[in-house]
């Protein structure tokens, strides 16, 4: 059957259309073909007269919190896309080894390239300063001579925060170290007896500044094929928007079907949307109702510190529901949240047993599956009948088995006995926390158990569960693929993971982040048109991509200093989403929380751009130095 556009008037319409738009584009030039002229950067970034490849290039509007980044070519040639406004721009560029350059209030102009010169940094300290976390961190790690402590130092020791950034690496006396273990030790993170003794020396050691810095950059330092990203990481752009305050968290970010994106900030019991359909990014935020509970929810205390605390309830985990509506495991409350999208209410579902719900999914028949960090449970809730059920999962030893027992009778002891503290100096007993949960193609009910290298399934018609050995440490949050694989990311061992619940095969690839072993993967995400993984780099300031059937890694180099990635999530074009949710926030450099959205392919081609045939003489030349 032939198109009825083959022939006719309305093809010799579509032909004279053609014709006329490929006149006008040969009069207008290659700027109008490639968007509004006023309203796009391009030009070249050099040191020296040699090209600097690899630079990020961020166009930053300060007054809406936004950022824009992409990256140089092997040309040291970069184009940005088209922009939503023709003012009010800051520039800067970053490539480590290099002065950060910024340029301010620059209009973007599609006529004018900017050809950028970048001054090296000539200060070891300096440069050292400019490398990820996870290269200070190696320093420690290796100091740990035994495996079992490293594990337990990474398990431990980065729930939170990044390991080795500028303010976890400051030069600290062993006083001052042993409090700020101990510290770590009052809000979850307990280590063994052995280990806290020893690790004041071995940080304090690790962080000598000198002998570090020496270390770390050397003589030899080549900036030029430092971290160099790749062709791949190299076409996409990158953009950021802060959400959030100086005491914000946002930590958990998910993409509504609407478009908008939700995210919530555990430490100011708030939920948090941004709205992108307008020109100008549009936030709202919601403040969840915490009814009598006291500061700290079930978790609340006799210390001062925490009776001081702004979270009543601490939104962790959001999924939406088959209706529209958005469902939150509040962790502290106890509780679960509806939010309606419409009315913008919420309704308070408290938990009937076990404590601390985490991370939560729907299955196909609209029914919510989560864990239960704090008592080694997974819930179950159906909002159509309001029936609850919940699944004690095995402890490994008595002692275990014990102590999540008396779990709620410790809880209730410590609002007026600080037994936190005690806790602390004890000798941190390793305890099964389930962790991620997904669901399978085929309805089953998958979860983790961080610290206890297992996972498990339940049977979501009968409830019963069986549990799997895992060859790796701390598996974290896990997703299924669409042939119902199971990928799951290992904390500790710096691992990505598939199983095959048929054959019951793992597979395992090391994360290709140097130095290895040092990446802390928090979460993953399968793409569901693609099925590619992507894993966060939440020690290393990255985004990493995982193409299965030509088993190919790629590192998205992020634009902001100390991002502490966590959930992973895509919109309708495949971009990817995640936050930026170190805590304490004041680390960020900024100091405020983000969201990021990755486009991998989405920069601007700049062979196909037809922006560099301009005359040299129209090219604005800028050196730019560090000026903030």
């Amino acid at each position: 059957m032939r198109s009825s556009v083959s022939s006719g008037p309305s093809a010799s319409l579509l032909r004279v259309l053609l014709l006329a738009l490929a006149l006008q584009l040969s009069v207008l030039g290659p700027a109008a073909a490639f968007g509004d002229a006023r309203r796009v950067f391009f030009g070249s970034v050099e040191s020296g007269g040699v090209p600097v490849v690899g630079a990020m290039v961020s166009f930053l509007r300060a007054d809406l919190g936004h950022a824009i980044t992409v990256f140089s070519d092997e040309q040291g040639r970069f184009v940005s896309p088209v922009l939503a406004f023709d003012q009010g721009y800051s520039i800067r560029v970053r490539r480590i080894g290099w002065q950060d350059g910024w340029l301010e209030d620059v209009r973007p102009s599609a006529t004018s390239p900017l050809a950028i010169s970048l001054e090296r940094h000539l200060d070891p300290d300096a440069v050292a300063a400019q490398l990820p976390a996870n290269y200070w961190y190696e320093r420690v790690l290796s100091r740990i001579d035994d495996p079992g402590e490293r594990a337990e130092l990474k398990q431990q020791c980065t729930y939170c925060h990044q390991q080795g950034n500028w303010a976890t690496r400051r030069p600290r006396p062993q006083a001052q170290w042993e409090k700020l273990i101990h510290l770590m030790g009052t809000r979850g993170a307990m280590i063994s007896r052995s280990l806290r003794e020893k690790l004041p020396a071995v940080l304090i050691d690790a962080y000598e500044p000198e002998r570090a810095v020496a270390e770390l950059v050397g003589d030899d330092f080549d900036p030029h094929g430092f971290a160099l990203p790749s062709p791949a990481a190299r076409r996409a752009v990158i953009e950021e928007w802060a959400l959030g305050g100086r005491a914000s968290t946002q930590h958990d970010v998910m993409v509504h079907p609407d478009g908008r994106i939700y995210s919530v900030d555990g430490p100011q019991d708030q939920l948090h949307r941004l709205d992108l359909r307008g020109a100008t990014p549009r936030r709202e935020s919601w403040t969840l109702p915490h009814g009598d509970l006291p500061p700290g929810g079930v978790f609340a205390t006799s210390s001062r510190e925490e009776a001081a605390a702004n979270a009543y309830v601490s939104p962790h985990s959001l999924q939406t529901a088959p209706d529209g509506s958005i469902w939150i495991t509040l962790s502290s409350g106890n509780q679960l949240a509806r939010f309606d999208v419409e009315t913008e209410r919420f309704e308070i579902h408290e938990v009937a047993r076990g404590i601390y719900p985490h991370t939560l999914r729907f299955d196909p028949r609209g029914r919510i599956w989560y864990t239960m960090a704090a008592t080694n449970h997974v819930g179950f809730f159906d909002p159509a009948t309001l029936e609850q059920r919940h699944v004690r999962l095995p402890a490994r030893n008595w002692t275990q088995a014990l102590i999540l027992r008396l779990t709620p009778f410790f809880l209730k002891v410590g609002r007026v006995i600080d037994i936190r503290g005690r806790a602390a100096d004890g000798d941190g007993i390793k305890m099964p926390v389930p962790y991620g949960i997904d669901i399978a193609p085929d309805g089953g009910v998958w979860f983790s158990q961080l610290n206890e290298r297992r996972i498990g399934r339940i049977d979501p018609d009968s409830f019963e569960y069986e549990m799997i050995e895992t060859p790796f440490e701390t598996p974290r949050r896990i997703r299924f693929d669409s042939k119902g694989g199971l990928w799951i990311p290992s904390f500790s061992e710096s691992l990505l993971a598939h199983f095959d619940p048929e054959t019951r095969r793992f597979r395992t690839w090391p994360l290709p982040i140097e130095p290895l072993g040092t990446e802390t993967p928090y979460a993953l995400a399968v793409e569901p048109k693609t099925d590619v993984v992507w894993i966060c780099g939440t020690n290393s300031d990255t985004m990493i991509r995982f193409e299965p059937e030509t088993e190919s890694f790629t590192v998205f180099p992020l634009p902001t200093r100390v991002t502490y990635t966590r959930e992973v999530d895509f919109d309708a074009e495949g971009r990817v989403w995640t936050s930026n949710s170190n805590g304490p926030t004041w680390q960020i450099e900024g100091g405020v929380p983000q969201v990021v959205r990755i486009d991998p392919d989405g920069a601007p081609g700049v062979d196909e751009s037809g922006l560099f045939e301009a005359d040299p003489n129209e090219i604005t030349r800028v050196t730019v130095r560090e000026a903030r």
